[in-house]
């Protein structure tokens, strides 16, 4: 293993390795905060398995520009390929908030009908009165409920906020938490 990481080979193997470990490691530390927790423990031993084999040939060959490249290099796709993995695995939940001018009950009717839990609330903004809408919902259904919005209120205001815990309630599909 110590010669093939020296060979001309050892840049491109670094720089791969690198890639897997850091992505790893946006996966253990989304897994931390949004859950699921017991998984963290389980990517962590393996991140650092392959983390000791990547820094390890790297310091061996400082003498080698190339290495070094490799390693800095499979950081920064790392650092990108863990954002795309993170952002298809859509852990943990979110809170879309929509702002309606008008009367919103035609879009908490949409949602609700879709399966999703909607808390609707009075409110006034610069312009009078608004309809606050409240969602939460599995990070991963967001688009969907952001395509009902989309299609029902077109111009209202929207926000969407990642939340780490969810106690009770009514979710998608009528399945609770």
């Amino acid at each position: 293993m110590v010669e093939l990481l020296a060979s001309p080979w050892g840049p491109l193997l670094i720089f791969l390795l690198r890639i897997v470990d850091v992505s790893m490691a946006t996966v253990r530390v989304t897994s931390i905060v949004r859950g699921p927790r017991w998984l963290a423990p389980v990517i962590g031993f393996f991140e650092i398995l392959i983390w000791v084999v990547a820094v390890g040939a790297a310091i061996q060959n400082l003498g080698s520009w190339l290495h070094v490249v490799g390693y800095a290099g499979g950081y920064a796709t790392g650092t990108a390929v863990g954002m795309w993995v993170e952002s298809r695995l859509a852990l943990g939940w979110g809170v879309v908030r929509t702002i309606s001018r008008g009367p919103a009950g035609r879009l908490a009717a949409a949602l609700r009908d879709a399966g999703f839990g909607v808390t609707e609330q009075a409110g006034h903004g610069k312009s009078g009165p608004v309809d606050v809408l409240y969602a939460v919902v599995r990070r991963r259904q967001i688009p969907k409920v952001l395509d009902i919005i989309d299609e029902v209120e077109p111009e209202s205001f929207v926000t969407v906020q990642a939340d780490a815990t969810v106690r009770r309630g009514l979710y998608a599909a009528g399945k609770r938490a």
